[in-house]
């Protein structure tokens, strides 16, 4: 099963190898990873994305609670939560298709960043990443010429936050 972690550790040098070695050591896969800072830029969140059933991602969440940089570590798949990802594409457009790109765009409210009408267009989507496999999907008929995406970051739905204590 699909299992989304949210993990928080000390904004230093070598947390994201570390983390990165506790899978690798262990023989796990980790399917996206996303970092970032919060506004304490001690801290940073990440959020990870991994297949196993129960035992192995207890095992996972025991060996992050282990390392010294990690503050807090919560599988948030079993709770409530919303996930997000973005995408940015870039396809090809021409007098004749620029208009069917961009009513592509405004069905998914897709921002349009780059736009060259005679040649491309690079769009950014936001949404979950079911919707995100869809859209890039229906984006080949218009010749895609390069895509790039985030994994999911996600996060707990209800008025607690996920914060160092």
């Amino acid at each position: 099963m699909r299992h989304t972690i949210t993990i928080l550790v000390e904004n230093e040098f070598g947390v994201l190898t570390r983390v990165a070695g506790l899978f690798s050591a262990r023989g796990y896969n980790i399917e996206t990873l996303n970092v970032a800072p919060l506004k304490d830029r001690t801290v940073s969140r990440m959020t990870l994305v991994t297949i196993g059933d129960e035992r192995v991602i207890e095992q996972i969440k025991k060996q992050l609670n282990k390392l010294v940089p990690v503050i807090k570590v919560e599988d948030i798949s079993h709770a409530v939560h919303l996930e997000r990802g973005m995408l940015m594409v870039k396809v090809k457009v021409g007098p004749d298709s620029s208009d069917a790109v961009l009513e592509f765009a405004e069905k998914y409210d897709a921002k349009v960043v780059d736009d060259h009408i005679d040649s491309h267009m690079i769009l950014e989507f936001t949404n979950t990443v079911d919707v995100l496999d869809t859209i890039l999907s229906e984006l080949e008929p218009f010749g895609i010429i390069e895509a790039t995406r985030t994994g999911p970051l996600g996060m707990r739905r209800g008025s607690k936050g996920f914060t160092v204590d």
